[in-house]
């Protein structure tokens, strides 16, 4: 027997049965689901990089468990339920892919608009646009970033702040500009370490990971992926640093700088 999605919606009515639910299930709200959401995307993230696709499915599943409880949080509280949930999204996407579904009909057969990647982004973005205007009772107070979510990761709400500018042309043309800015905001860190001005300090090195971000968005290099890969990056290096410190009886307290780059050096001669 193979469970299917209506199974996991019953499933879910069953653990938050007022009576004979399970009583963690039954003290959540969306409010304290949302951080279990956050990790459960990570931990598909996590799986994805490591290729690890025998775990994948089940953390997919994780995360669609996710969804399905929002569904019954809001099917109870008389504000929306699955169908609602998957209705919407389905329509939003016909509605985004219209060089896939010309008429806006979800059933009709393939057209014939063809249109290149640049093309499909820019129409993605008016789109998107459009919809944020129709959000609005007066189009000319809402603000282009004002649905860029406030709980991403800091590197990709900064990538996604500048896209959403670049769109509207507030964007160098060019990557030479942001590397100039790159050298700007690191000479302002240096000064305000000069100055030893703790807060300045903090705030010059926002502005410098920001224009770094903007140099990656430039570059079509994913900010957190990049980061996440230089943290991996890292850890396999200072393993190996511990390793071979273990094997010569030492620990880092007992080792000079200069041993432990020379290991660090060999360890990126490995390849790690």
């Amino acid at each position: 027997m193979s469970y299917q999605l209506e199974d996991l919606l019953y499933l879910m009515q069953r653990l938050r049965d007022p009576e004979h639910g399970c009583p963690w299930d039954l003290k959540q709200s969306f409010a304290s689901i949302a951080p279990h959401t956050l990790e459960e995307a990570y931990e598909v993230a996590d799986a994805i990089a490591a290729g690890d696709h025998a775990q994948l499915a089940g953390e997919v599943g994780d995360l669609l468990f996710q969804v399905v409880y929002y569904a019954q949080l809001g099917q109870e509280a008389g504000l929306f339920g699955w169908n609602e949930v998957v209705d919407g999204i389905t329509r939003k996407l016909v509605r985004r892919h219209p060089h896939v579904f010309p008429d806006g009909n979800l059933r009709t057969p393939p057209g014939t608009l063809k249109l290149d990647e640049g093309q499909i982004s820019e129409r993605w973005e008016q789109i998107k646009a459009e919809e944020r205007a129709e959000r609005a009772g007066e189009p000319r107070q809402l603000s282009l970033l004002d649905d860029v979510p406030r709980a991403l990761p800091a590197l990709s709400r900064a990538q996604k702040l500048q896209k959403r500018a670049a769109a509207e042309g507030f964007d160098w043309d060019s990557v030479g500009p942001v590397i100039d800015k790159i050298s700007e905001e690191l000479q302002e860190v240096r000064e305000a370490i000069g100055r030893r001005d703790q807060e300045q300090i903090g705030e010059e090195i926002g502005d410098l990971l920001f224009a770094m971000v903007n140099l990656a968005r430039h570059l079509k290099v994913d900010a957190e992926t990049a980061l996440r890969g230089g943290n991996e990056k890292f850890e396999r290096r200072l393993r190996f640093i511990e390793t071979r410190l273990r094997e010569d009886g030492k620990v880092f307290a007992e080792t000079d700088l200069q041993e432990l780059d020379s290991l660090w050096d060999e360890a990126k001669r490995q390849g790690l």
